[in-house]
């Protein structure tokens, strides 16, 4: 049975702080998620430290995932009253749509403005998530790597950097916010599975039975093609049998943890195709 995860959580009250103080300072905040795990990867302290403010959830690694439920799991999340948008920051797809829907909710907000007289500025950001979804990556393609530090705002210590992007927006340099204790073993599976959390952590087998349980439910023809396994077969045995068939196959005789980590690392490389391990449901679904 996985352990219970408690993850850095020394670290939380700080850095839940940091980004409270902060947030009288930005305009939108981009919550940035995993959209193989939309949900599991969502820190439950991110939206009391947003409250009110206007954000938008960003499903990043979208091309890890399965289109169709990024489109699912969007729609999901505007039933929740939540805007969504799935990104690939890696190879810069989405960004744009994403810009464009920052500058539609603020349009409002700076219409009202021009009506007092109120010059336009650039829109103030702050992004936030747990580590591993790529919010590194994100800034790097919003400013580029040397982009250089526009100043200090009133009010603004000199520890935070706005850096400037694309003229009509200014992102506040921020660091990550941590996960607290979380003790669903599910979310701390899938979380170490997409690699936001230390595999050792938990036993790889745990990770590598809950990956292959997910695959003989969605996509069992892709785990056989992949392993050279029958089809029935994967029917009829149990997932640690399979586990032990698999391990025979990849050459690994009876060492079953070394063939758990190289089928955690074949999904992560996409060897086993697109796969979303958090699934929508509804009611009893």
């Amino acid at each position: 049975m996985a352990r219970t995860i408690q993850w850095f959580p020394g670290h939380m009250a700080k850095a839940q702080r940091e980004a409270k103080e902060k947030m009288q300072l930005v305009d939108v905040v981009l919550e940035m998620v995993d959209a193989r795990i939309p949900q599991s990867s969502q820190n439950p302290v991110v939206q009391e430290i947003i409250g009110s403010k206007p954000n938008i959830l960003v499903l990043n690694k979208a091309d890890m995932a399965e289109a169709k439920l990024n489109q699912t799991w969007i729609e999901y999340f505007q039933e929740q009253g939540r805007q969504a948008i799935a990104i690939d920051a890696q190879h810069n797809r989405g960004l744009k749509h994403l810009q464009q829907a920052i500058k539609d909710q603020m349009a409002p907000v700076f219409e009202q403005r021009r009506l007092k007289g109120i010059k336009d500025r650039p829109i103030r950001l702050m992004i936030l998530g747990i580590p591993n979804v790529g919010k590194s990556t994100l800034i790097n393609r919003f400013v580029g790597k040397n982009q250089a530090i526009t100043g200090n705002k009133p009010g603004v210590t000199k520890k935070q950097r706005w850096l400037k992007f694309a003229k009509e927006f200014e992102l506040l340099d921020t660091p990550g916010i941590l996960w607290p204790k979380f003790d669903d073993p599910a979310v701390g599976i899938k979380l170490a599975i997409t690699g936001a959390i230390k595999d050792d952590l938990l036993y790889h087998d745990d990770l590598a039975l809950y990956l292959l349980e997910t695959l003989v439910k969605y996509a069992p023809q892709r785990l056989a093609e992949t392993y050279k396994v029958n089809q029935s077969e994967i029917e009829q045995l149990s997932t640690v049998d399979l586990l032990l068939l698999l391990t025979e196959k990849l050459g690994f005789k009876d060492d079953y943890d070394q063939a758990s980590q190289k089928i955690i690392q074949d999904y992560r490389q996409l060897k086993l195709g697109q796969l979303t391990l958090d699934r929508v449901t509804y009611g009893d679904d």
